[in-house]
């Protein structure tokens, strides 16, 4: 079957055994699958679901899918790109897959819509990105996609996974990650685009202080009533920054 789409299938037996484990540690009614692929982890998944919805868009991998799962009666194969899909369409369920790298934020975003009714996605992403969605801050790889990760979800890495690992294998490692939605979010789904694109200002420049990144959004002399505003991005938790923005934007 022909490679497309940049995809490098997972072959280890151990490793698929592993990520299932983690998105069902008990039996589940539903998972979505993102990049169902041959159908690899899809296999393992029905031993601990009563339903699979496995998205794929590749058309012959979706078809091959069809007839791998044709007696199964528990796999509901979508043929479409996952960012055009709202998942949170089929209710309560747990996401999971090996995801493409080269879209990986875009999917990430889709997740985090839907955390909650989506109680929780396993995800095998490149290891740099894991390391920056599950870093705390004042480490390297702390940044937006932190803090955004962060305000919705609380993220574990569970375990890496090296290239030989995949057919064929890629360039990096990944790493698995686990999102549960936060029992108490840092703030409400309307309000987090606007802090979000707050949160971007601020890290628009790592290296410079938050006094100097928002400048030209706030009157200088805000900016110097704040001690943080001293400080840079990466110096401060998504809740501290949640914070800095409120005083940022308190009506006067």
């Amino acid at each position: 079957m022909p490679r497309k789409l940049g995809q490098h299938f997972l072959h280890r037996r151990d490793v698929l055994e592993k990520i299932a484990r983690a998105a069902c540690p008990e039996r589940e009614p539903l998972v979505i699958e993102i990049g169902a692929g041959k159908g690899a982890l899809t296999e393992r998944l029905v031993g601990r679901a009563d339903r699979v919805i496995a998205i794929e868009l590749d058309p012959a991998l979706a078809d091959f899918l069809r007839r791998r799962f044709q007696d199964s009666g528990a796999v509901e194969v979508v043929q479409a790109d996952v960012l055009g899909l709202d998942l949170g369409q089929w209710g309560p369920a747990v996401i999971a897959g090996n995801i493409p790298y080269y879209i990986t934020s875009k999917i990430l975003e889709r997740v985090l819509a839907v955390l909650p009714p989506v109680k929780r996605a396993v995800l095998l992403v490149q290891r740099e990105v894991a390391e920056r969605i599950a870093s705390p801050a004042g480490r390297r790889d702390y940044g937006l996609l932190s803090v955004h990760v962060q305000a919705v979800a609380d993220p574990e890495i569970l375990f890496r996974v090296p290239p030989s690992a995949f057919t064929p294998p890629p360039e990096v490692s990944s790493a698995l990650v686990r999102l549960t939605p936060r029992a108490t979010p840092l703030l409400d789904r309307e309000r987090l685009p606007a802090f979000l694109e707050f949160a971007a200002r601020c890290f628009r420049y790592k290296r410079r202080t938050l006094r100097n990144n928002l400048a030209a959004w706030y009157p200088p002399s805000l900016l110097d009533s704040l001690p943080e505003a001293a400080l840079r991005a990466e110096q401060l938790s998504p809740h501290e920054l949640l914070k800095l923005y409120e005083k940022l934007n308190s009506p006067a």
